[in-house]
């Protein structure tokens, strides 16, 4: 796919020993979306996106219910956001969203990540405004101008439609998520979505060719997935082979 598509994050691993932390990240994540925005996933768009995304990440229908129904109760924990930027090797720039339950805790272990690979840790919108926040969808095609005309005739405001190697992706502000996945399911729905999400995609892109810079790229995000309350990493590095 698009260079954009590869770069736009390091997802969560889905590997099979990796399973038990997706699941618990995704857990944590339907749970704060449930208990804030509302338990029905028809009246919470939110929520019913990220049961979709789940779905497909092949978490089990019994932790989507266990963490609604959990939600749907009084007390629970009291999750929050926290959102951490900076410079990772080689320079690149990061954006690392997290949940937490306790704040401290997480931004320890978030720096740590950067101390020991020789990176840069900053604060609120040191790189966040070189990032667009968009609705991504990517999906097997070969029209792309029809696509982009049937968005358009629709009123949907798209930043742009791209197609490399058979693969179609369509880039929009993040406000116009659910308009363009209904858009989808009333007039496309031959087309096979194998990512809709909204998610930060970076403006430019930075090289990584040192074998140094490569080693502690590789090392930062594998620090970063060990972290229980890191959700999602974002970030605009190219490692060359």
């Amino acid at each position: 796919m698009g260079r954009a598509y590869q770069n736009r994050k390091e997802s969560m691993a889905k590997t099979a020993g990796a399973k038990t932390k997706v699941y618990s990240k995704y857990g944590k994540a339907i749970y704060v979306c449930a208990k804030n925005g509302g338990t029905d996933p028809n009246g919470n768009v939110v929520l019913r996106g990220l049961i979709d995304r789940a779905k497909k990440d092949q978490v089990p229908t019994h932790v989507i219910e266990k963490a609604i129904d959990k939600a749907s109760g009084a007390g629970g924990e009291d999750y929050s956001e926290a959102r951490y930027e900076g410079f990772g090797p080689g320079n690149c720039m990061v954006i690392i969203d997290c949940l937490t339950d306790n704040g401290n805790r997480t931004i320890k272990d978030v720096r740590q990540c950067f101390t020991k690979t020789h990176s840069k840790i900053g604060s609120s919108g040191t790189v966040s405004h070189m990032f667009n926040h968009q609705a991504v969808f990517a999906f097997k095609g070969d029209d792309d101008e029809a696509v982009l005309e049937n968005l358009m005739m629709a009123d949907i405001d798209v930043t742009d439609v791209e197609l490399e190697d058979g693969i179609i992706t369509v880039y929009a502000p993040h406000t116009e998520f659910y308009k363009i996945k209904t858009e989808f399911a009333n007039s496309m729905p031959e087309f096979d979505l194998e990512v809709e999400e909204i998610t930060w995609v970076p403006q430019t892109y930075t090289e990584i060719t040192d074998e140094t810079d490569k080693a502690n790229f590789e090392k930062f995000i594998a620090m970063l997935d060990d972290c229980d309350d890191v959700q999602e990493v974002y970030h605009n590095a190219e490692v060359k082979a």
